[in-house]
């Protein structure tokens, strides 16, 4: 399945799956869930991990990097939050921060934020260009990796 992406108002690129029209109907298909998934992929996504994020898992968020990049986060978070307010408990939050490049990382317990902790060894992001980061939940710590390189 191809995929493509429009600009939207705010001048941000969202990825848009092509639905299956009647002609692909004879064709193998990929599982439904699959394809729901994909039509689900635009920023800000929200979703479900199956059984919570437990040592042994990990998260992937692949993405190109904007052409004129500001920051974007990335949070693993207990519940939805109320009222436009966050939930009490963040496991990881990550800020990425273009203008000063720096890899912002901190969590919430109980509704009460930790130190931010802003040491990387370097700034891996570079504009108009895919990233892959990955997730890595350990016993008592997150390792994060962009691109196979540990930066966290």
């Amino acid at each position: 399945m191809a995929d493509t992406h429009r600009v939207t108002a705010q001048g941000r690129k969202k990825w848009v799956f092509p639905q299956k029209s009647v002609t692909d109907e004879h064709k193998a298909s990929v599982r439904s869930a699959d394809r729901d998934a994909e039509r689900n992929l635009a920023v800000p996504f929200r979703g479900h991990i199956t059984g919570g994020m437990r040592p042994g898992k990990k998260v992937v968020v692949v993405g190109v990097v904007d052409s004129r990049p500001d920051r974007f986060y990335i949070a693993l978070t207990r519940g939805c939050g109320t009222n436009g307010e966050p939930p009490p408990d963040v496991a990881l939050e990550l800020c990425v921060r273009f203008r000063d490049r720096q890899v912002l990382r901190r969590a919430c317990v109980s509704g009460s934020w930790g130190d931010v902790d802003r040491a990387v060894p370097f700034f891996p992001f570079i504009r108009e260009q895919p990233f892959k980061i990955e997730i890595h939940c350990e016993h008592s710590r997150f390792r994060v990796f962009v691109d196979w390189t540990e930066v966290v």
